[in-house]
Order: C-alpha cells, then structure tokens, then sequence
C-alpha cells in the first residue's frame, strides 16, 4: 500500500486533506465500509480515489453518469492514474480493450455504468480480477421517495453478495435521515461506518422570489450581475426549456437547451460545450446536471418551483463549487403549485408515494414563504443546525415587511366558501375585488357577500396573500386541471377570529440585484489582471490540445494561487495547491514560461 498523504500531496497536488476526508480514507483502506453524506465541492471523489490507488487492485466506481464518464477519466488521466470506462457508448473493440486491461492489472480505476454492472458477465469479469474497492456514486439513487431514482441501483446488494470482503463506499450529497436508511438497507451497508457532513454551503447566495415577469427578472439579474459567467436556468418542461433558451440567444447570451427529449447526440454537444467554454448558460430540465463537476459556475436559476428541497438543494448545489460566491435564484408563483400538484395527481406512484410527494413539496413551498434566514431552515431539513442567521440569503440581506393580515385573509377564505370551493385563485380574486366580468356575473357571484370587499388591495396583493395561503396549508389545490381552491381544517381558527395571521408583504418593485451588496468578491486586482488572463489564456490552449475542459488542466483556485505566489522554478511551483508531481511534468513548464515573462520582462 501506498501512504495515502503521499498520493494527495504528488498525484493531486494539496497538501492537506479536508473535513472527514481523511477519516473515510482510512477506514477504506483499513478493509471498512462506508456512507458519505458530503456537499457538493466537498470532494467526495478524493475519498475513493485515494484508498483505490492506495489498496492492490482496481477502485471500481458505479456511475449513473453515462455522458460525463469520458471527462471523469480523461481528468484521472492527466494526472497520471490509470483509468478507463465500461459502458454503452464504447465499440466492441474499446471495450475488448478494456477488458484486457482490466483483466492484465493496468488500470488504477474502472467507471461503470450500475445496468452495465450487474450483468453477469461483468461480474464474473470483476471477479477475475483484484479489486481494491467498489465506490457507488449519487447513491441517492437507490432512494424510491427521491427525485432521482435509478431501478438498476435496486440490485447494486449484488456487491455484498458476491464480493463480501471487499471493501464499499456509497456517496451521495442529498440524503436525509430516511434516504440515509434507504440506502443502508438496499446496498447491504449495514455495518458501514456514517460520514455526514455538515451541508452548508456558505459561498452560496439563496434568494427567493414571487413571479413578476419572470423573463425580464431572469434578464436583470443575468446583465446586472452575471453578464460573462456560466450558469444553469431550471425549467419545469421541455417546452419551456427550448423557448427559454432561443429567448437567450436572441438576447445576446450563449443558452444551450438540454432535455431528455433532445436527441443523445446533441445533448451530448451541449453538454460538453457547457464545461468546455466560458461565460455558457446551459437552460435545462432536471435531466440535466448530477455529476457535473465544473466548478465556475457562478449561478443556478429556477424559473418554475422544484419539487422538493431535496432538489432544489441539489440543484442549487451546481453552483460554485470552487467555493467563490455564488448565486442561486429562485422565482416562483402559485401556478407553479397548481401545475406540480396536476403532475403529481397524475403519475403512476401509488397514494403512498403521492402522499411523500405532497409533504415535500409543502416543505418547499414552506422555504419559499419564510420570513426568517432561509439557509437556517434549509440545513434544519436535513438535521443540520447553524447557530445564527447566515447573513448571505435574500432574507437576512433584505428583511421582508410582514403586516397582520388577518382581516384580508378572512374575506378570501369567506371568499373561496361562498364561490363553493370550486373556482382558482383568479376567480376568486375578481369576486374580492368587485369585477362585473362575464364569468363572475354568469356564475351569480357578484350577488355574493363577498362581491367587492376586498377592492382595497391590489390583483397582484391578493395573489401573494393567496399564494402564501396555500404555501402555509389555510388553503389546497385541487389538481383538477383547474387549480381549485379549497379550505382546509386549519383555517377554522382564522374564520372564528380565533387566530392572528401575518404575511410577507411582496417587494416586486425592489431590484433583484439589491441582495448581492455584501457579497465576499474575489475579484482579480487590476495590476493582476493581465497575467490572469495569460494564465488562463494558457490553460484554454492545453485544454484544446488534450481534448478536456479548462478546469481539468488547472482550476481557478490553483491559477489564483499561482498568481498569488508567482512561483518562477518547478520546485516552487509544486507548493501550489493542485499541482501534483504528473501535472507539473505535462503542464508545468508552460505556465511558469508564461509567469518568468511577468515577473523578468525583457
């Protein structure tokens, strides 16, 4: 075995491990199991990397990550580790070569795809050979309740069977208490030892907002803050992905579409575009973004409500990690609610899936409308406690105004009973405010008491109160294709006079951009900024020499701390954090040409 603080400090080029990195490694190398529970930018990869290059034998890691696999080993390759892939888009041939190489003991790690892995014939390929671990990433995957379930992970507890003494390591970045249990118990991970770490993601900038115009909200924020930066817009369908994209272009961004309708060959352009050049919006479903390691990506958008915080803390998690700030903005409204609870009356789950559904996405709706730090009730979903407020979400930067809207929130509920329980939010809001409209007259409504009381308040302020209603469950949904208000037994209390209401008052007005004044920047000093650019200049051409994103060759943080330390020797430039004995041979001598030209001028 090799010591695993010499494979960090000479294969990947840091010289000190992280948080419970080296615990877990320890315990891997030391023949244990493990469950890893890390946030994205964690570096969780390290944690099996290291003990497979450290154990005899080949580190097999099961990736659900069929189109990222290539850059995954293309990355391992450019540090000096052997590595290679088994999945569908490889020819006879490649995977004939693999096989051998596999099977002669010249591969450090082997990435496989989970339905590729339980083949019988891969199996009985693996047990040919000398195995130092198994590594199972997005382990969330086994996850039946979860967002990102995966059928062929079900039968990954062929690992314990057939191979019972070697070691496993199950990682994921989402998992709550119950996913937690879900995976020990379907990956046979019984006696594996629990790593969880803390989720925070303090670089991160949460911000929340109430649809209005949400294209030219999207638009402000994209020029005022995020004009040169790469980032990922959320939408909820395919649809909606292509029209936001070709909107994007026309308005002088590079927004690539990515859907699982798309064909294979395409997304797989986009995708690699997406982590190949700069200042890329990639707009997409979920079916993009598991696994995508580029660390700038300076913002995450969500144009319609997530399902769950599960996914949303997912999803947002794309964003930096390279641990500069980040942004990650959500813009919501009460047709979001109508359209996911219409999605989930309509699967094929059963009622008790459709009711796990239905709490996480209360829970959702539940982070949207808080008027308190949101990133406080985000780590409390997950078990994780922060002591005070964060300081860096929309509600700590910018308090929301609350008023006791306990009268108005009488006359919409009195409003929603007396219309029957069988209009949406815009009906109802035409009875409140006295509209003489077609369907308000031919339904008999403006004959009602509550025809017109509530013409004191504005459309827009009886969406938000009815929108925060249901968000605070006073108010359901009927998935009915319609959206149809409903009272539910909670707000009796409120209807009695029995109980004070208070809401958020909305600040449609306020620029979405306010909330960014006390970011920490890390902006490259002027004198600076001309090596930056040589530098990253530098980097771009290897990268399109060895076929591989920039950020595989170096990453921001090393080209920063290059920067900062301008090392002119090989030794020197070793103690840059990132750069290994591998790195410094191939792509060393470049970059300290390009540094000796800054600091001795001819």
């Amino acid at each position: 075995m090799t010591d695993a603080h010499h494979i960090l400090q000479h294969t990947f080029g840091y010289s000190s491990f992280r948080g419970p990195q080296q615990a877990i490694i320890d315990s891997l190398i030391g023949g244990g199991d493990a469950l890893v529970v890390m946030p994205t930018g964690g570096g969780k990869s390290l944690c099996y990397q290291i003990p497979a290059l450290a154990r005899e034998g080949v580190g097999v890691v099961i990736s659900p990550l069929i189109a990222l696999m290539q850059d995954q080993v293309s990355a391992l390759r450019e540090l000096g580790v052997r590595a290679g892939f088994l999945n569908s888009t490889l020819s006879a041939a490649e995977v004939w070569q693999t096989e051998q190489a596999l099977q002669q003991g010249e591969l450090d790690m082997l990435y496989v795809a989970p339905e590729r892995l339980i083949q019988p014939r891969t199996l009985a390929l693996l047990a040919s050979c000398q195995i130092a671990l198994f590594a199972i990433d997005e382990a969330h995957c086994v996850a039946q309740w979860g967002h990102d379930f995966r059928a062929d992970y079900l039968r990954l507890n062929v690992l314990q069977e057939q191979f019972p003494n070697i070691p496993r390591i199950a990682l994921t970045a989402t998992a709550d208490a119950r996913t937690r249990d879900e995976i020990t118990e379907r990956l046979s991970l019984h006696k594996a030892q629990q790593f969880i770490s803390g989720f925070d993601r303090p670089n991160i900038q949460y911000r929340i907002r109430q649809k209005d115009k949400p294209r030219q909200q999207l638009l402000r924020f994209l020029r005022e803050e995020q004009s040169s930066n790469a980032g990922i817009v959320y939408c909820l369908s395919r649809a909606k992905v292509e029209q936001t994209a070709e909107w994007l272009s026309g308005e002088g961004f590079t927004a690539l579409p990515y859907h699982a309708g798309l064909p294979a060959s395409l997304r797989a352009t986009h995708q690699k575009r997406f982590l190949r050049e700069d200042s890329v919006i990639m707009v997409a479903t979920i079916a993009f973004g598991m696994g995508i390691d580029k660390p700038d990506v300076r913002f995450v958008a969500h144009l319609d409500l997530p399902k769950s915080i599960e996914a949303y803390y997912q999803e947002t998690g794309r964003a930096g990690r390279d641990g500069d700030p980040a942004t990650a903005l959500l813009l919501y409204g009460l047709e979001d609610v109508v359209k996911l609870r219409q999605m989930m009356a309509g699967s094929e789950g059963s009622e008790e899936f459709k009711r796990h559904e239905q709490q996480r996405l209360n829970a959702m709706l539940g982070l949207c409308e808080i008027t308190s730090c949101r990133r406080q009730a985000l780590l409390r979903y997950f078990g994780d406690e922060l002591p005070k407020p964060c300081g860096n979400c929309d509600n700590c930067l910018t308090p929301p105004d609350t008023w006791d809207a306990t009268e108005a929130v009488q006359k919409a509920l009195s409003c929603v009973y007396r219309t029957g329980q069988r209009y949406g939010a815009i009906h109802v809001i035409e009875v409140l405010r006295g509209s003489s409209s077609e369907k308000v007259t031919s339904a008999g409504h403006d004959k009602l008491s509550t025809w017109g009381i509530g013409r004191e308040l504005g459309q827009d302020e009886w969406r938000a109160i009815m929108r925060q209603l249901v968000a605070q469950g006073y108010l359901d949904v009927d998935p009915d294709g319609f959206g149809t208000l409903r009272l539910t037994e909670r707000c009796r209390a409120i209807l009695r006079g029995e109980e004070k209401i208070s809401l958020r008052r909305d600040k449609v007005s306020v620029p979405i951009a306010a909330a960014s004044s006390k970011r920490r920047h890390q902006d490259i000093e002027p004198a600076d900024r001309e090596l930056w650019q040589a530098l990253r200049s530098c980097r771009k051409r290897l990268a399109e020499e060895h076929g591989v994103p920039p950020y595989v060759i170096f990453n921001d943080a090393t080209l920063r701390d290059m920067l900062e330390q301008r090392p002119t020797t090989a030794s020197a430039m070793l103690s840059v954090s990132g750069v290994g004995d591998v790195k410094l041979e191939r792509f060393g001598g470049q970059f300290l040409e390009v540094i000796r030209e800054f600091e001795y001028p001819a």
